[in-house]
């Protein structure tokens, strides 16, 4: 008997292993499939990864909607800032969006903490927000406008003992000339009176790492309107270099608070905020090579800086990198690659396994970057890879219609309707909502139901002063 016990044990341990190792988990892959059968036809093209390689980005709803900084535009509903910010309620809520999340889009996807301003938590209950998506197999990502100081970032991620919480932060941080009431800087003249404090943020982070051992993954944001369109040129020559990992760029939208709205957004033409990231590029940045949900949302192109020159992982042009992707793909499929360098190369060696023509593949591309990157230029320099994206969101007077006749299952005759439907169903964003089991898209949880859910939220959670902090301002 203990001889069979024992045998099952090991074999328990085995199919333990077995699980672990695999370059895409197998509750995954059923999400995936599921993913890729309801995206609309015209974005099932070779280069869509939604449903290939990912379920796409997701959010929390609801959960701390009120921010100390003002910006035009704002997307933060009217009602937002009468809702205090709970740490308790938080918790609760993201426990519940993010077991939702897992049961509806399977394990570890990239979820982002965002609401209002999440450094209003305080440390404590911000890492609390952070091990809960942890738990639930996320990725999770806090969204901040950037006004802090090291020791909140300190007691985020080290405990009062010294030892780390986590060993690793994903951060995307918001700053551009539209955002009113920064410390030190009330209101910016312009996007250059922000790289100080754009390379300050960074530092914070390189002190932490220097200092306890906590690495970090940063995301610069920064929102395009007509009035700051021309100065995005200069924000990318001097914020991508100072260590940022993605540099995102969101054409302004009707969405949110219509008292901050300023100016005719509609007037920004999406090829026009591109090629103002190129000039600062100083490249031409190929976004067609892999797609992430609607073209008419979302562009990315990735690529590394070899000194002052950044080199793109995959040319859209060139049919051997996009032979390459496709291999990609079906090699390695939903992978998660963010895990201890052991237990990746061990998922990638099984990948490898399956498809030993992969190898060839590789090579090919090592040789293509090379020659892009300059062998000579790749000996003196350590690539840093710099991602760059641009997401375009919808008016909520567009999103509105369009939502309403998705939920009765009717497309819309009207061009612009149906447009904004189209782009809807392929959304690259969602939130949930497990009273009912929805995963609504970004824009329209931001059009349709933020409204509603921050009048009630402010009564559940009605705004009181909150006691003095030095921690969450710097």
């Amino acid at each position: 008997m203990a001889l069979l016990d024992r045998t099952r044990a090991a074999a328990r341990r085995l199919r333990a292993i077995d699980d672990i190792t695999r370059p895409e988990p197998v509750e995954l892959r059923g999400h995936l499939a599921e993913r890729w059968a309801g995206l609309p036809p015209h974005v099932r093209g070779a280069s869509q990864s939604i449903g290939r390689r990912t379920m796409g980005c997701e959010g929390t709803q609801g959960v701390f909607p009120r921010c100390n900084l003002a910006c035009t535009p704002c997307y933060l509903g009217a009602e937002a800032n009468r809702v205090r910010t709970d740490g308790a309620h938080t918790r609760r809520e993201v426990e519940r969006q993010m077991r939702e999340l897992g049961r509806r889009r399977g394990p570890w996807q990239n979820a982002q903490l965002i609401g209002g301003e999440v450094t209003l938590l305080g440390p404590e209950h911000h890492g609390d927000a952070l091990e809960a998506m942890l738990r639930a197999r996320r990725k999770p990502m806090s969204m901040t406008h950037g006004d802090i100081d090291y020791g909140y970032l300190r007691r985020l991620a080290v405990r009062a003992d010294g030892s780390r919480r986590f060993r690793r932060l994903i951060f995307a941080v918001h700053f551009d000339s539209l955002m009113l009431g920064r410390s030190g800087i009330e209101r910016p003249r312009g996007e250059a009176d922000l790289h100080g404090h754009r390379a300050r943020f960074v530092a914070h982070f390189s002190r932490l790492r220097s200092e306890h051992g906590v690495s970090s993954y940063l995301a610069h944001n920064m929102t395009v309107t007509p009035a700051n369109l021309d100065q995005v040129p200069a924000v990318v020559r001097a914020a991508g270099r100072q260590g940022w990992r993605l540099m995102s760029f969101q054409p302004a939208a009707f969405q949110g608070n219509a008292r901050r709205w300023r100016e005719d957004y509609r007037r920004l033409d999406a090829d026009d905020v591109w090629a103002a990231i190129e000039r600062g590029v100083g490249a031409r940045l190929p976004h067609r090579a892999v797609q992430v949900g609607d073209a008419r949302c979302n562009r990315s192109a990735q690529g590394a800086y070899v000194g002052d020159r950044w080199v793109p992982i995959l040319d859209d042009r060139d049919p051997r990198d996009l032979r390459a992707r496709d291999v990609v793909f079906r090699a390695f499929g939903g992978l998660n690659w963010e895990v201890r360098p052991s237990l990746a190369a061990v998922r990638i060696a099984r990948a490898v396994a399956r498809r030993p023509g992969t190898l060839i593949i590789a090579a090919g591309w090592i040789v293509r970057f090379a020659r892009r990157s300059g062998v000579r230029a790749l000996a003196r320099h350590r690539c840093r890879p710099v991602t760059f994206v641009m997401h375009r969101f919808m008016d909520a007077s567009d999103v509105g219609p369009a939502w309403e006749q998705l939920q009765r299952g009717a497309l819309s005759a009207d061009p612009r309707v149906r447009e904004t439907q189209e782009r809807l169903m392929a959304c690259s964003y969602h939130m949930a909502h497990p009273d009912t089991g929805r995963l609504v898209p970004a824009c329209a949880q931001h059009a349709v139901f933020d409204p509603v859910e921050n009048r009630r939220l402010a009564r559940l959670l009605p705004l009181r002063e909150d006691p003095p902090t030095s921690t969450s301002r710097g």
